[in-house]
């Protein structure tokens, strides 16, 4: 224990030399033994913490931090409420809630040698869960607000090693982490608002894009400016209610520069399947932008013709509506499984 505190102190201090003096702190309170976390099967070259953060997309933006391609970042972050909810939290908070902090993200990371035309590979390799998460719903937020008249709070004691939730005594959910907001910097000086997803990414809401899955962003503006946050502990396809279980995480990514490869919107591939991302207004028009960004990849990635690509994702693509309630835009995905395209 005593050469783990001397690691530390010496660890914090490297860090504050790094990032200047903005009292930060290598490991946030809101993990539960954080001095326990083991080393990461990766070799970490950069860390960053959860007061290092902004809460809108703009190219006018300043980074935190320059890497070049192939880097592995440490990055802890915030609660999506910028922490205006404890574990102990009542009714009260919820009434109190200010929007305008919402959605801290981690960032912005300028990749060396990014320009607009590029893609920046994010390799998800390792995600830890905070000490506490909630779950709330909003009057006047969510996909049934119109219907329902509900107000709710609730929050819950987490841990990193933990797997399932109890919802009740009758009802366990499984927990897989996933950052809720990931996204690179638009070609805009305007301060725009994380709440809904768009081309840059942003608030996608995805609950498959847990540790393992490799998400591409395309590059809008020099250094792409990457940036991540709004962690969930659990959340169904849709977020419907408006909210995820809410939480802090502990994530671990690679981050690369691809040079020759252009996409229109994120696109993301695990093990299992590649996916193409759609935003829009309205589920049709995401749902088309998805199958048409999956046709265009069939073609080019695998010799396809636009006839061919097009019936193959009516015989083997899967449609999936990512979320529904980050108003103006919704996000619908899909996914086409590599066993399908002998590529696993």
């Amino acid at each position: 224990m005593k050469n783990l505190a001397l690691y530390s102190s010496f660890f914090l201090i490297l860090i504050i030399g790094l990032f200047g003096c903005k009292n930060v702190v290598a490991t946030p309170e809101t993990f539960i033994n954080t001095q326990e976390i083991k080393d990461s099967q990766y070799q970490i070259d950069h860390t960053l913490t959860k007061d290092q953060t902004h809460n809108k997309f703009s190219s006018t933006i300043p980074p935190i931090l320059r890497v070049s391609s192939g880097m592995v970042i440490e990055a802890f972050t915030e609660d999506a409420s910028d922490e205006q909810f404890h574990l102990n939290s009542e009714m009260e908070a919820l009434d109190a809630l200010d929007f305008e902090p919402i959605h801290p993200l981690t960032g912005p990371v300028y990749v060396e040698n990014a320009v607009p035309g590029d893609v920046l590979k994010v390799t998800l390799l390792d995600i830890d869960l905070g000490s506490w998460g909630w779950n709330a719903i909003i009057p006047g937020f969510g996909f049934l607000a119109d219907s329902l008249d509900v107000k709710y709070l609730r929050t819950y004691a987490l841990s990193k090693d933990m797997e399932h939730l109890q919802f009740n005594e009758n009802i366990t959910i499984p927990l897989k982490p996933f950052p809720g907001v990931m996204g690179v910097a638009p070609a805009t000086t305007e301060m725009l608002s994380t709440i809904p997803p768009r081309a840059n990414g942003g608030n996608m809401d995805d609950p498959n894009m847990v540790a393992g899955t490799s998400i591409y962003f395309p590059v809008f503006v020099e250094g792409g400016l990457f940036s991540i946050g709004d962690g969930h502990a659990a959340q169904g396809l849709g977020e419907v209610c408006g909210t995820a279980i809410e939480a802090p995480l502990r994530i671990v990514y690679k981050i690369e520069l691809l040079k020759g490869k252009t996409i229109q919107e994120p696109q993301y591939e695990t093990k299992d399947y590649y996916a193409t991302t759609g935003f829009a207004p309205t589920i049709d028009d995401a749902a088309k932008k998805a199958t048409l960004y999956m046709v265009q990849y069939l073609q080019k990635e695998h010799g396809l013709s636009v006839a061919e690509a097009y019936a193959l994702c009516s015989l083997a693509g899967d449609l999936q509506i990512a979320e529904v309630v980050d108003l103006p835009n919704m996000l619908v995905t899909m996914h086409m499984s590599k066993a399908i395209l002998n590529k696993q």
